[in-house]
Order: structure tokens, then C-alpha cells, then sequence
């Protein structure tokens, strides 16, 4: 793919946003379990919980839609688009890219200016937490910018292959991923088991 240096940024704090995405899910687990344990056996209980999934939650998916996007994780509907000419399939795979482009950069707007109307009323949740909610708002709205900056990179990328005339590279960055894709990730990532476990190729 563009390899940029704008790029490589967008690329590790994705790589980055996804880890943290991960490990907050984890927290929420944990917090989760200890809040079941405590109310089964001892009666209590932490109060807002739910509220913290709540964010966790939301915050963790705009932390994950940057890095779905540079695996092509996104769902694309691909039935007719695998039939049509090599020829058509370029050009729409480009079109698919800054549609998605698009799409980010009216999700952050809206996002932001949720952001600033919070920030101007100072609201907090209507839960026992009273959370400001600023903070929440403030971390999902970065993960979605991380997201928006990172397609449209990617669009101007597609975009230029597409007038440049490199239509198979267009095609295998940006189009849906085939069944060889798959099949190829999976046989790199049982290598990097072997090769992380010896005894397992013995075995």
C-alpha cells in the first residue's frame, strides 16, 4: 500500500487504537466478573458499571474501525462486483474507497460537533456515576479522527492508481478480499504459531 510518511503515522496509531481498544475490553471484563462475584457473594456493588461497558464499548469501536480498515475487515457486498470486467471493477473498488472517505469525514464532523455542544452545557450523565461526558466523547471522537484521516489517505491513494492506470494494484489494495486472501493470512499466522511453538510442528 502508500507508503508515505502521513501514512505510516495513520498506520501505527491505528495498529496502537486497536491495542488499546483490546485492552479496555479486557479491563471491562474483569470489572465485569468482580462486579457478578460481588454481588452474588457479598451483596455489593460498584454502581455504573454498565455505564462503563457502555463506553468502553463505543470508544473500542471507533478505536477498531481504523484498523479493520487496513486489514479490509469492513463487509463489503461483493456478488456482483466479482462478475463484472476487470475494466469496471478498478474504478468502482476506487469509488468504494472515497464513498467510505466520505462517510468518515461526516461521521467526525458530527461527532465533533456533538463534542462542542457538550462541552458548551458542560453535560454530565444522568447515572449515580455523573460522568462528564466530555471524556467519553473525547476519546470516541479520536478514534473516529484516526479513522477519518486514515481513509482519506487511503481514497487519495486509490485515486491516484486509478489515473496512473494501475488498475490490478487498485484492485488487489483495495478490492474485497477472495478466499485466497483468507487462505493465505491463515497459513501466515499457523507459520507464525510453528514458529513461535517448535513442538507443535514435531507434533
Amino acid at each position: 500500500m502508500v507508503s508515505p510518511l502521513p501514512y505510516r503515522l495513520a498506520r501505527q496509531l491505528a495498529h496502537g487504537a486497536a491495542i488499546a481498544a483490546g485492552y479496555a475490553a479486557l479491563g471491562l471484563s474483569l470489572l465485569i466478573t468482580f462486579e457478578v462475584i460481588a454481588r452474588k457473594l457479598f451483596a455489593f456493588s460498584l454502581q455504573g458499571v454498565d455505564e462503563i461497558g457502555g463506553y468502553v464499548l463505543a470508544i473500542g469501536v471507533s478505536f477498531s474501525f481504523a484498523y479493520a480498515l487496513l486489514h479490509r475487515a469492513h463487509t463489503r457486498v461483493d456478488v456482483l462486483l466479482t462478475r463484472l470486467p476487470r475494466a469496471l471493477q478498478a474504478p468502482l473498488n476506487a469509488a468504494a474507497m472515497t464513498m467510505l472517505a466520505a462517510f468518515a469525514t461526516f461521521m467526525l464532523w458530527r461527532a465533533v460537533e456533538t463534542l462542542e455542544e457538550t462541552l458548551e452545557f458542560g453535560s454530565l450523565a444522568s447515572t449515580p456515576l455523573q460522568t462528564p461526558l466530555w471524556i467519553p466523547q473525547g476519546l470516541w471522537v479520536a478514534g473516529l479522527g484516526v479513522f477519518c484521516v486514515l481513509t482519506l489517505l487511503l481514497a487519495a491513494h486509490a485515486l491516484g492508481l486509478l489515473i496512473t492506470g494501475r488498475l490490478d494494484a487498485l484492485d488487489r489494495e483495495y478490492g474485497p478480499r477472495s478466499t485466497d486472501d483468507e487462505l493465505n493470512e491463515a497459513r501466515k499466522d499457523y507459520g507464525r504459531d510453528v514458529a513461535a511453538e517448535p513442538g507443535r510442528a514435531a507434533s
